[in-house]
């Protein structure tokens, strides 16, 4: 199994060891990981030109030096693990600006088929609050992407360094990450997407059928089969 690790932040707190520990939870000796860090893998904002939904993912500015690389490592995944700190109640504006790029993703204009037979966990921490709307942000993204299993984890550390954390919610992390770790599948082979990204699919089959949003949606929807009884998953 390949895994990708995308870390919001480039400091390695608590945020970065949980995602650490569930991945030595799940990996197998002969698994990939690869990790990846923000803003230095990717440091550019989404200039929101549309030219990546208009004319396609190459067109965008940051498409050789950053998103072409980035792009392969997600498809090539079989597990993405993404981790962010709480900034002031939502997600690190670093994750946030990789995710804008991915917005010709999204099921209403070109999604990769891929996507549908992945699997991906959300990892979310703060000294006291907002986990739900950090774990949210990144949450949304995916499942518009397809992402076919997608599963959060957050908590208040209550503190800002992971040496700082008490025994006692070192001990709940652990015994809430071996009850994550159970639920993921370890064959890539055993992964169907959920109702839900099922149900989000033929949504965006049906606005394409109808609207026709732009010609570079058309053609890739025509292409991949998808308008007709071809599906990503099967």
């Amino acid at each position: 199994m390949n895994i990708l690790m995308i870390n919001g932040t480039m400091r390695q707190e608590s945020t970065y060891n949980i995602g650490k520990m569930l991945i030595d939870r799940i990996k197998k000796e002969e698994d990939m990981v690869i990790e990846l860090f923000l803003p230095r893998d990717m440091p550019e904002f989404c200039r929101g030109c549309g030219m990546c939904i208009a004319k396609g993912e190459e067109k965008c500015p940051d498409y050789l030096i950053y998103m072409k690389r980035i792009t392969r490592l997600i498809d090539d995944a079989d597990l993405l693990v993404f981790t962010t700190p709480v900034f002031c109640f939502h997600a690190s504006g670093q994750m946030k600006a990789l995710l804008d790029h991915y917005g010709y993703r999204w099921m209403v204009h070109r999604p990769e088929g891929s996507m549908f037979k992945k699997q991906a966990v959300c990892i979310s921490t703060a000294a006291g609050a907002g986990m739900k709307k950090a774990l949210k942000d990144i949450k949304d993204s995916l499942a518009f992407w397809g992402v076919g299993r997608i599963f959060t984890y957050g908590i208040a550390v209550q503190n800002t360094s992971w040496e700082a954390v008490s025994e006692d919610i070192k001990v709940k992390i652990k015994e809430g990450l071996d009850k994550l770790a159970s639920k993921i599948k370890l064959s890539p082979e055993e992964v169907q997407p959920s109702f839900k990204a099922k149900l989000m699919f033929y949504m965006g089959r049906m606005l394409q059928k109808r609207m026709q949003f732009n010609e570079a949606d058309r053609v890739y929807w025509g292409e991949k089969g998808w308008l007709g009884k071809v599906r990503p998953w099967k």
